[in-house]
């Protein structure tokens, strides 16, 4: 079977419940779309409410309060929110990454600490953290074991890698500034590194699939040859197909591969959501000329306007409704499309976080649009 990349872009929104809003709790979303960008903590509430049918934010908060769902740096080093049961194949598949993103930095190496050095004092800091602990205790802790005042970048190395997740603070989207960590569960049983990968790669596969190893290397930052070497080893209980341009992309059985000409609803995403971050060919949602104007130089990923499966432009919260500017000109049904989407967007943030992402307002002066619109309540 071969796919054009409009029917790739479909199968992408199906499996990432965007085609339409599923009626479904949010922990089982989470576990249907496999991982949520969190490094902003309003993005899951975002994700998730364009998402999910009668999306209720409280119910993300007990979520994320009991535990459901766990809030820790896993795929490309950043954070993200995952169910409970995936969290430890994901972390033992990641944790040799993320180790070695900190252990061999110079700015780690040029302490004069050493690996072992971390080592010793990672079973104390996760002991530690069997309840919440604050930045400030644990830095405590780590003084005690290796000499007060601390090196800063010890914890700096250790929050990254050590099997802690964020436990919620507080404030409109659980997750404030000043996060609190907790020893992240460890059900069910540890995976060895390579089970642990061909899991997270499975798992990647039914929410983001058809995909290419390359797609698999960018979501996860694992080398392109240790993606290979896994799917070559799960052979057996994969499917591929030819993807555009004759690539060979890898699939779970019964993958969804909707029609090309299926609709896709416009959507108001949040900053850094998933589907913008995780192919390598970031045309399947993203169009070439929109790239850098949606992705910064420094990393950040701005609100996107999605029409018709692609990003057409970009949002940000006034103080009376959702300003949107499109990079091309957009039809008046598509903007009435948009204005229903604003309404709901709306109604959620008045209750959470009106200006919510209001510090990264500074792109707005320069960005090019054909067409801006305040779109009310």
């Amino acid at each position: 079977m071969a796919l054009s990349p409009r029917r790739l872009n479909r199968a992408t929104l199906a499996r990432q419940l965007l085609l339409r809003r599923a009626p479904v709790d949010v922990v089982g979303a989470v576990r249907r779309v496999v991982a949520l960008q969190a490094q902003e903590p309003a993005s899951p509430y975002l994700a998730l409410w364009n998402r999910v049918d009668g999306f209720d934010p409280a119910d993300l908060d007990a979520a994320f309060a009991d535990g459901e769902l766990v809030k820790a740096p896993l795929m490309r080093i950043t954070l993200h929110a995952v169910d409970a049961r995936d969290y430890t194949a994901f972390h033992e598949a990641m944790v040799a990454s993320l180790r070695a993103s900190r252990l061999h930095d110079r700015r780690y190496t040029s302490t004069g600490l050493t690996t072992a050095d971390a080592d010793a004092v990672l079973p104390h800091v996760v002991a530690f953290a069997s309840r919440p602990r604050t930045k400030a205790e644990i830095e405590e802790l780590l003084g005690e074991h290796v000499g007060a005042p601390p090196e800063p970048r010890l914890w700096w190395a250790l929050r990254t890698f050590a099997p802690l997740a964020h436990a919620p603070t507080g404030g409109p989207w659980s997750f404030g500034p000043r996060p609190s960590f907790v020893a992240a569960p460890t059900v069910p049983a540890r995976l060895d590194p390579g089970q642990a990968l061909r899991r997270l790669v499975r798992r990647y596969l039914e929410g983001f699939g058809p995909a290419s190893a390359e797609d698999i290397a960018r979501f996860t930052l694992q080398r392109r040859t240790v993606v290979r070497e896994t799917l070559r080893a799960m052979a057996d209980e994969l499917t591929t197909v030819e993807g555009p341009g004759g690539v060979e992309l890898a699939d779970v059985p019964g993958g969804e591969l909707p029609d090309e000409d299926t609709p896709a609803p416009a959507r108001l995403l949040g900053m850094w959501d998933s589907i913008l971050l995780a192919y390598a060919d970031r045309s399947r949602i993203i169009p070439d000329e929109h790239r850098r104007e949606v992705i910064r130089r420094n990393g950040d990923v701005l609100p996107t306007l999605l029409v018709d499966g692609e990003v057409r432009g970009v949002w940000r919260p006034l103080e009376d409704g959702i300003e949107a500017l499109a990079f091309e000109r957009l039809t008046d049904e598509t903007w009435d499309a948009l204005a229903g989407e604003a309404r709901g967007l709306l109604t959620l943030l008045a209750a959470r976080d009106p200006a919510v992402y209001g510090r990264y307002g500074h792109w707005w002066s320069k960005l090019p649009g054909a067409e801006v619109r305040v779109l009310r309540g």
